[in-house]
């Protein structure tokens, strides 16, 4: 006489191995929370290497920023000049940007904006909805930067 048995928790499994108790991969086990601030840095990084970017911020957040980085501990101000809102699946950016003197600006902005789509798909799995961009300032081959100009002056 034949005797069958059953094995257990083998339930859609080809090879006859355990399951995972019917949880399904390992990857959608769980939740993963994204940062507003690594989101941001992202954003700010991938519009920086825009080459027609000078600089990100308007006048008075490039003036702070200025102060906070000389203050030991105080940052790099990679997310100066961006602001992010980011949800589970999504998320929208806004940049305020200082472009170079000759650059087309429609064009810049639609550069930066893809640069920054890509970047933060690829790097979050996030959608990005919408990339507002303000151009705030335009920097003149004569002027000078803050950190050019302070660079110069140094106390002992």
């Amino acid at each position: 006489m034949t005797e069958t048995t059953q094995r257990r928790n083998t339930a859609g499994r080809q090879d006859g191995a355990p399951s995972q108790g019917g949880k399904g991969a390992a990857g959608t086990r769980g939740n993963t929370a994204i940062a507003d601030t690594v989101v941001a840095k992202i954003a700010g990084m991938a519009a920086r290497e825009i080459p027609e970017v000078h600089n990100l911020g308007g006048s008075m957040t490039r003036a702070f920023g200025a102060v906070r980085q000389r203050v030991p501990g105080g940052g790099s101000g990679v997310t100066q000049g961006v602001k992010v809102e980011v949800g589970e699946r999504q998320a929208a950016v806004d940049l305020d940007l200082v472009v170079e003197y000759g650059a087309a600006i429609a064009d810049t902005a639609a550069d930066v904006r893809t640069n920054v789509v890509n970047a933060v798909e690829r790097m979050t799995g996030l959608e990005v909805v919408e990339v507002n961009i303000a151009v705030d300032d335009v920097h003149l081959p004569d002027e000078e930067d803050e950190s050019e100009e302070q660079g110069g002056r140094r106390v002992a």
